[in-house]
């Protein structure tokens, strides 16, 4: 506590340079600001959360307050602002602050607005300055009171003033009351607030930005890829007049970080394939349009270069397999479907990389797959698969296993295939294939790639809530290299993270996703592999927004549990790792071992390995709460995971099944 206390002090003392109240703050950027309507944006919190200002369209108002780390004037007014909070947003209205400075620190934020009793109002981080730029602002402290039945402020100004009162106050009052604001603006005191491109040099820069040097080379690294002939995306952009013409479209996406489609927070870790836009990338095109998007000098490449999604992305496949085609509807709920064909591999075969084609890509969610032994039932849906097959979401439809590594598929048997089908309006025949690579016949690569899951199958979210958080963790039994994560939730998901847990209880946040778009699925690679020393938890947290602020909630009025349709909740973090000690010629069963665990992790609550009484739940839950004491052998009020195993091996421990590689000179053979 004290040394929490001591290093906000710290953070206070050395920003003090913001106390200069007087110095001249720059004037807001009048085109800009003229209509006074309030552009809609995203921004993620100084506690890694997303922030969306339309979302409050329902809210009575919207209170944004400027801040900045240390500022003497954000300390004076705190008990005023959280006065605020506390007694307006019961009656509908939502309070945020805004940190237009570029250069204060999450962590030191969180720490400071925690400690002046503001942690309830979120800090918006405004690292590009473009929302503190378009809002008009011009000094910490500045209160913005916006209507959002026309996005418009109708306040702005100072939070109190000599004479005047609680002027923000009473012009909540007023919008509340639905009566025009009596004192639409007070100067406000604090610090300037620097916004360098309101500058009349920067404004000049602006309209000379080349389409053809600048903004051409943009679209081609991050956005070709999907907006090409026969790509993802619904548009191409393949000329100057294509991409002026979706120029408001392109600022609003990239405002809001909708676009590209990449949700995971650039704050916490580096992962491989990163297609976001860098913060000098996202101000070019923003500034380019907001300039008129002029087209300047200079060949259009767009026009020149016919970009062509090719068939398959990853060169022609050594083996393609056709999944059975599938009518969906043009309406109503389609059942999952599970497919099962003979596997066509002759001879067992190591897998390094396989690619899907789907011709309907707004019918098909997405497809799992799974290698099934000779003599198992074709017909039990995933319980009997071993390992992956290829497999597609949308923006994944291509894994490459790092060099070195693979995964085996066995000859013989069968290949299931899941396939989850949404329909969309029309009635369409869909068609979709897996292409397969292979190591070369008889070659063996060195090391084998593991997949698992963190799940939470007790998931309950409670009717109309906003932030229900739920939380499920693996423990690893032995050491391993973390190479990816997929995170997937239904139309509640709203936010996601995966945290390690080390031995000693220290904790790292590996990724962080602000805000979870059900409409992609990623699989975010790590730059380097993560080390997991064994013993380490890696714990997984969601929330859900079952709320009518969430526009793809189907019914807020509804509790929601774990189940397969999009209309019902997952928690379904997909984990890609291999054992340090593990090659393909000399294979474990730590996988075994590990989920002996996964039950403890979906229950145990305070993460100390150990099941107690109140953390019980669902039907297993309820089974075992009258056996508890029974269950508990050495009577340490908790069911750990030896004492777990006969409850294990009573239910089937819900292994699934996996063929093991040949051994070494078996490969050699062929």
């Amino acid at each position: 506590m004290r040394r929490g206390t001591a290093a906000v002090g710290l953070m206070l003392a050395a920003s003090i340079g913001l106390a200069a109240a007087a110095a001249k703050a720059p004037a807001a950027n009048p085109a800009m600001t003229a209509a006074g309507t309030v552009d809609n944006f995203r921004l993620v919190t100084a506690a890694g959360r997303s922030e969306d200002l339309y979302r409050y369209q329902d809210a009575k108002a919207v209170v944004i307050v400027m801040h900045a780390l240390g500022s003497p004037e954000v300390r004076k007014n705190a008990p005023a602002l959280a006065a605020l909070a506390a007694k307006y947003e019961p009656q509908g209205v939502k309070v945020l602050m805004l940190n237009s400075t570029a250069k204060d620190s999450r962590e030191a934020v969180l720490a400071e607005t925690n400690a002046l009793g503001l942690g309830a109002v979120p800090v918006m981080m405004d690292e590009n300055l473009l929302v503190g730029d378009q809002l008009g602002a011009t000094r910490v402290s500045e209160v913005f009171v916006i209507d959002p039945k026309s996005w418009k402020t109708v306040y702005h100004g100072a939070l109190t003033a000599p004479g005047k009162g609680d002027v923000a106050a009473k012009a909540l009052d007023a919008v509340i009351a639905g009566r025009p604001v009596a004192i639409a603006q007070v100067p406000a005191t604090g610090a300037a607030i620097s916004f360098p491109d309101r500058s009349p040099a920067a404004q000049a820069r602006f309209a000379k930005i080349s389409y053809a040097k600048e903004i051409v080379p943009i679209l081609e690294d991050k956005c070709v890829a999907c907006h090409q002939q026969g790509g993802i995306a619904p548009f191409a952009f393949d000329s100057y007049e294509k991409v002026k013409g979706f120029s408001p479209m392109i600022r609003e996406t990239i405002r809001t970080d909708r676009m590209p489609p990449w949700d995971v927070d650039p704050k916490v870790g580096h992962f491989k394939n990163d297609k976001s836009l860098t913060p000098a990338e996202i101000k070019t095109l923003v500034r380019w349009i907001e300039a008129g998007a002029p087209r300047g000098e200079g060949a259009d490449r767009l026009a020149q270069v016919k970009h062509v999604a090719p068939d398959w992305p990853l060169g022609k496949p050594d083996m393609v397999i056709e999944i059975p085609s599938f009518v969906i509807p043009a309406q109503g709920i389609v059942d999952y479907q599970y497919p099962v064909m003979d596997n066509p591999l002759k001879e067992g075969r190591w897998l390094k990389a396989s690619t899907a084609r789907v011709q309907q890509r707004q019918g098909v969610h997405h497809i799992l797959s799974g290698y099934i032994p000779p003599g198992q039932d074709k017909l039990g849906g995933m319980a009997n698969w071993g390992g992956s097959v290829g497999g597609y979401t949308v923006g994944m439809e291509s894994i490459v296993q790092p060099p070195g590594i693979g995964s085996y598929i066995p000859a013989g048997g069968s290949i299931g295939y899941q396939m989850h089908y949404t329909p969309f309006g029309k009635e369409v025949n869909s068609t979709q294939q897996i292409g397969l690579y292979f190591y070369k016949p008889g070659e063996m690569p060195d090391l084998v790639m593991r997949e698992n899951t963190i799940v939470q199958s007790f998931i309950k979210i409670p009717a109309n809530a906003e932030a229900h958080e739920e939380t499920s963790y693996l423990e690893f039994p032995h050491e391993a290299l973390l190479y990816s994560a997929v995170v997937h939730a239904h139309y509640r998901g709203t936010y996601s993270n995966l945290k390690i847990r080390y031995p000693d209880g220290t904790e790292k946040m590996l990724l962080n996703v602000p805000k979870y778009d059900f409409n992609w699925q990623r699989m975010y690679e790590f730059a380097e592999p993560i080390k997991v020393p064994a013993g380490s938890k890696l714990i997984a947290t969601y929330i859900y927004d079952n709320s009518k602020r969430n526009p793809a909630n189907p019914d807020p009025s509804q509790e929601v549990v774990w189940g397969d349709q999009s209309f019902e909740e997952m928690f379904f973090t997909q984990l890609r790792y291999r054992w340090v000690d593990e090659t393909a010629a000399k294979q474990t069963d730590y996988d075994e071992q590990m989920l002996k665990g996964r039950l403890i992790g979906m229950m145990d609550a305070n993460l100390d390995g150990k099941v107690q009484v109140a953390e019980l739940k669902g039907g297993i839950g309820d089974a075992i709460r009258p056996r508890f004491a029974l269950a508990d052998a050495n009577k340490d009020g908790g069911i750990d995971k030896k004492e777990f195993e006969p409850i294990l091996a009573m239910m089937g421990n819900g292994r699934r099944s996996r063929a093991p590689a040949p051994a070494p000179e078996k490969v050699a053979e062929k």
